[in-house]
């Protein structure tokens, strides 16, 4: 009697209860990888290989036959090949009429061709009903469980029974089917695996332009200058000193830039009087891409923290305390306690720790797995409230840097101000705007507005009006 693999029994529902037999065309990693988790969830899986006799590494249980009787045995079908091989399916016409085909198939790049691999299949075996599905769930994923992987499945399709019949079969595999809608959506399904992080490439951009151009401005002032006054090497301060000036630059710009859209908004919605008005595309854009900007601050925030701690250790430093004590004794002189300075000092280092510190709640509060953990008003009031918190405790931090010199005419070097000076101009604009934003007056004509008053409106016959909804609602200001 032939041994019965443990493969073959369902870990998420009773053995007894038996499920329907699912044909798979494609014995690839894929193709094993969702036959084995179906098989353990109680269906029958028949496989169709052009090769049946060759075909190895297949889970226990699971039967190998031709594509022919593998398609007369069952009536739901997952194609897993790729597109170039759908070739064969046009001599299964008959076989897979009026059956359910699965679609889970990805191409190399973005809009490979000029219709989705779905509609295509569609168009090779117009008898069938073509479901696509799958795609965006990797072999890994299914071997791994769905703890530890993606729960959610796009699924589309033209009819609605067939769509159903796999969506039912996405939830028995312990996974989260989303509904989008006819096979038309195939395509943008067919696109989503492909995408490289879409929502970062301007946080990515724009953090990539700030950290370029600022330590090439710093270059300037502090390793070019003093070669050309003075034959000075300093090209040294390139390695530490110049990234712990840009590396802050950067996190104070980009924290401005999360909230820089929210006054612009707000300012936007005050001119015209109401709130169902698209905003501007661009606009649009970058306020969708705030919680990306505020974690690139975040990670420049940690590598200046970083790049802070190892500063006592470096040999400049410490070389120049060296000579300094040394002359000092020589010339047995020493430097008067200035109170005033140990201020500034103090103030500087402690606004640093707790604007750091709340940077780093709003990161940690930013994460899917904290903020669905908190209701909206708790959400709102962190990112908001504290976040322009953090704002100020970061702008005051970097003002305070400068302490005497903050605009002294002899801090100039060729006519350029310190790069710190430049990076306070967005924070300060933002907080001025914010500030003037709050004031009662205004304040409470911005509520009315985003509660649905408006300034001109004109009822019609019936008394409504129609709402143009903007894409991007401003009930919280991140």
């Amino acid at each position: 009697m032939e041994k019965t693999s443990t493969d073959a029994f369902p870990f998420t529902m009773n053995s007894s209860e038996k499920q329907e037999t699912v044909c798979i065309f494609g014995t690839g990693d894929f193709g094993r990888s969702l036959a084995l988790k179906m098989l353990q969830c109680g269906y029958s899986i028949v496989f169709g290989s052009r090769n049946p006799q060759k075909s190895s590494l297949l889970p226990n249980g699971a039967e190998v036959l031709s594509y022919s009787e593998a398609a007369w045995k069952s009536d739901i079908i997952i194609i897993a090949v790729h597109r170039e091989h759908y070739g064969f399916l046009t001599e299964l016409t008959e076989a897979l009429k009026g059956k359910t085909l699965v679609d889970i198939s990805n191409n190399l790049k973005i809009n490979q061709y000029p219709e989705s691999n779905a509609e295509y299949l569609a168009q090779l075996v117009p008898g069938a009903h073509v479901v696509k599905a799958f795609n965006t769930i990797s072999a890994w994923a299914l071997q791994s469980g769905a703890l530890d992987a993606n729960r959610q499945v796009f699924v589309c399709g033209n009819d609605s029974k067939a769509k159903q019949r796999v969506m039912d079969i996405v939830r028995t595999l312990g996974l989260t089917p989303m509904d989008q809608g006819s096979l038309m959506a195939a395509k943008e399904i067919e696109n989503y695996p492909l995408q490289l992080f879409p929502t970062w490439k301007f946080p990515f951009y724009l953090s990539a332009f700030l950290c370029v151009f600022f330590f090439f401005y710093c270059v300037i002032r502090d390793v070019i200058y003093p070669y050309v006054n003075g034959g000075k090497d300093s090209t040294f301060r390139m390695a530490i000193s110049i990234p712990n000036r840009v590396f802050p630059i950067a996190a104070l710009t980009l924290l401005a830039l999360v909230y820089l859209p929210g006054v612009i908004a707000a300012i936007l919605q005050l001119y015209r009087g109401t709130k169902y008005r698209r905003f501007p595309d661009w606009l649009d854009h970058w306020m969708l891409c705030r919680k990306q900007l505020g974690l690139v601050a975040l990670g420049f925030a940690s590598l200046h923290v970083l790049y802070t701690l190892v500063i006592p250790i470096r040999y400049y430093v410490r070389w120049t305390m060296k000579n300094r004590t040394i002359t000092q004794a020589t010339a047995k002189r020493e430097d008067p306690f200035s109170t005033s300075t140990a201020w500034l000092s103090d103030s500087y280092v402690a606004l640093g720790i707790l604007g750091f510190f709340l940077f780093v709640l709003l990161g940690i509060t930013s994460l899917p797995s904290v903020s669905n953990t908190v209701n909206w008003r708790e959400f709102r009031f962190v990112q908001s409230k504290l976040g322009y918190l953090t704002l100020i405790l970061c702008t005051a931090h970097t003002m305070v840097y400068g302490g005497k010199r903050f605009l002294s005419p002899s801090s100039l070097i060729w006519y350029l101000p310190s790069a710190y000076v430049i990076a306070l101009i967005i924070p300060c604009i933002v907080l001025v705007i914010k500030f003037i934003l709050v004031l009662p007056c205004i304040d409470k004509t911005l509520t009315r507005i985003r509660q649905g008053w408006e300034r001109n409106a004109k009822p019609t016959l019936n008394g409504e009006r129609y709402l143009k909804q903007s894409s991007v609602h401003l009930d919280s200001e991140l």
